[in-house]
């Protein structure tokens, strides 16, 4: 598979890695036989790259992939930090960061985390110097080899890439949230910055499988979070309505070239997008991991698919989400 250097990490990374958020919670119930058939299995299939979180299942999806790695030390892990408290800047200190890194560190089985990304903190935490000076201790202290974030706006990300010691940027970007387009991949290309494609398939929406009559688990964020009632709700169908989604994504799946599904076509929609390092589809089958890996090996889509799907956003999306994040 196709390997990219994730900005200033100096670290190549295959261009389709793994989210494991639903290896831990949120995504109904994956046990870790399971859990460690899905990492074994995008392996196989080249993926070089994992991203997780301390709280996917309160630290139980680093674990997972910290005894994985054990056999598989050349994976390249990136975690996160920062809601394991409160949601405010006043929590975000050096004292806490090196209390979380170290339980992610114990978590992940490593002396040095690979990356470790704040989790969608605060907007004001990005504008914070101590913040940013508290990371470069981590690094200092070999606590991290580099940081970077994990935001949910645009303008949050274009703070972020003018930091000097952010190395990468994860952001929602997908055939439904093209406004990371228009500034934040250009300013991440010119800064040296990488940019980490999550929430790829619209959580699940753009994989064409769903009807409005499909029903998801109690405690599947597709139930519980479809307004925000939990988290953020761009995190959920990236905030497209869900009815308004599954209609988009019978149109957005007759965009798929001759034998390419779906979900392959869009994540080779995000791959193909200047300045995108990485996209990390979840995945909670090893066949789902195959497949997904899958779409790197897919020819790039035409100009006039890509046209088709600007289209697609401008006449039924925009509206919904591009002036939110």
């Amino acid at each position: 598979m196709e390997q990219r250097v994730l900005g200033r990490t100096g670290r190549a990374v295959s261009v389709v890695g793994l989210g494991t958020w639903q290896l831990g919670a949120d995504w109904g119930e994956v046990g870790e036989a399971d859990a460690l058939a899905v990492l074994e299995a995008a392996v196989e299939s080249g993926v070089t790259f994992f991203d997780t979180a301390d709280v996917y299942g309160d630290g139980r999806s680093e674990q997972i992939i910290g005894r994985f790695r054990r056999d598989h030390p050349d994976v390249f892990v990136a975690t996160k930090m920062g809601r394991r408290a409160p949601l405010d800047p006043a929590e975000y200190t050096l004292d806490n960061f090196r209390a979380w890194t170290d339980r992610s560190r114990d978590n992940l089985g490593v002396d040095v985390l690979d990356l470790v990304q704040l989790h969608c903190p605060p907007t004001a935490v990005y504008s914070s110097d101590a913040v940013f000076d508290a990371l470069d201790a981590l690094v200092a202290e070999k606590r991290i080899a580099a940081y970077g974030v994990s935001v949910e706006t645009c303008d949050e990300a274009l703070t972020a890439i003018a930091r000097p010691g952010t190395a990468s940027v994860q952001i929602i970007l997908n055939p439904f949230r093209l406004k990371p387009l228009e500034r934040v991949l250009p300013a991440a290309a010119e800064a040296g910055v990488g940019i980490i494609a999550r929430v790829p398939l619209a959580s699940g929406l753009l994989s064409g499988r769903y009807t409005k009559d499909t029903v998801f688990a109690a405690n599947d964020h597709r139930t519980f979070n479809r307004h925000g009632e939990a988290f953020d709700q761009g995190e959920t169908f990236s905030g497209v309505d869900f009815a308004t989604g599954v209609e988009a994504a019978a149109e957005f799946a007759e965009l798929a070239p001759a034998g390419a599904t779906p979900a392959r076509t869009a994540l080779r929609w995000i791959v193909q997008q200047p300045g995108v390092t990485s996209v990390i589809p979840g995945a909670r089958s090893p066949e789902q991991a195959r497949a997904n890996a899958a779409a790197a090996g897919l020819a790039p889509l035409s100009p006039s698919t890509l046209d088709a799907v600007r289209d697609l956003y401008d006449r039924r999306i925009r509206a919904r989400v591009h002036d939110r994040w």
